[in-house]
């Protein structure tokens, strides 16, 4: 193998880490828990305000 192959090999099989979704490995049970309650009070908001 020559180097370019070599350096070629090499960059196929060392990936550059993007910061994407699977880094972001946060509190999903807090995420989840302030998200349906966001919901629950726009939906009382819509009601109260008789939008519904």
């Amino acid at each position: 193998m020559s180097a370019t192959t070599t350096t070629f090999a090499a960059r196929l099989f060392t990936r550059t880490r993007t910061g994407g979704p699977q880094d972001d490995r946060g509190p999903e049970l807090l995420e989840h828990v302030l998200g349906w309650t966001l919901v629950v009070l726009l939906a009382v908001l819509v009601t109260r305000a008789g939008l519904m």
